[in-house]
């Protein structure tokens, strides 16, 4: 098994999706929603794609809100993380019934569902055409998704780490649904989205990013067709980099 890159002119991303967008905006799963992602993303592996996916779980249990209305918050993180495993599984059975062979691997310890995060052989299912799905975030509390999925891409040396989000198609200069004169940026850099706030994901996984050079594009997931785009690496959304490109 190799550590290195992806072999030259192969594509290999790592696509962080929101437990929100599992929900269709509300709490559970979405078959729709879950179906059509499945779809895209095995397009995009049919046509040569390496994809590794970190998935959310907002859609059942969210740490922050649970611990705000007096739960333990390692408690309430875990939970979330239990949560993040209903959505891996739920998206390996879509992608397997669309004909794409695919593993969960969970950073918590659950032999009759997934493997356990091994990065070695995560590379090699990945080589092999296989997608793979992160669940139960980094195994820890007090650990976003958003930062494990910035790990992952890391350490799995991926090209790029795709965050689709629900309700925006990019980054905006402020929050587009409170304030009507935000604009959707093309580019910017993470030193900006750091010192502007702007709270598309974690300044973690900001800071992650940025002190290793990974290229992080944030994307919509609401108009059909915007996965496969951002997986094969067409233009959408908005990119962020280490340094402006203009």
């Amino acid at each position: 098994m190799s550590s290195q890159p992806a072999s030259h002119g192969t594509r290999r991303v790592l696509l962080k999706l929101s437990g929100e967008v599992f929900g269709g905006g509300g709490i559970g799963l979405d078959t729709k929603v879950l179906r059509r992602t499945a779809e895209e993303i095995a397009e995009a592996v049919q046509a040569g794609v390496q994809v590794a996916v970190v998935v959310g779980g907002g859609n059942f249990f969210r740490g922050i809100e649970l611990q705000e209305n007096g739960m333990d918050r390692a408690r309430a993180d875990y939970m979330g993380m239990l949560g993040t495993v209903i959505n891996a599984v739920a998206l390996q059975d879509f992608l397997e019934n669309s004909g794409i062979p695919s593993r969960v691997q969970t950073a918590i310890t659950m032999s009759q569902v997934a493997e356990a995060y091994i990065p070695l052989r995560a590379i090699r299912h990945l080589e092999k055409g296989r997608v793979v799905i992160f669940g139960a975030g980094a195994g820890m509390p007090y650990f976003s998704t958003d930062t494990v999925s910035a790990q992952r891409a890391l350490e799995l040396r991926c090209n790029e780490l795709l965050v689709g989000k629900n309700g925006v198609d990019g980054v905006y200069t402020a929050d587009p649904r409170k304030d009507p004169q935000a604009v959707m940026l093309e580019e910017l850099t993470y030193e900006q989205a750091l010192r502007d706030h702007l709270k598309v994901v974690d300044a973690a996984a900001f800071s992650l990013c940025q002190d290793n050079g990974m290229t992080m594009r944030v994307f919509g997931m609401g108009t059909p067709g915007n996965v496969s785009r951002a997986l094969r690496g067409e233009k959408i959304g908005t990119l962020v980099t280490t340094t402006p490109n203009n």
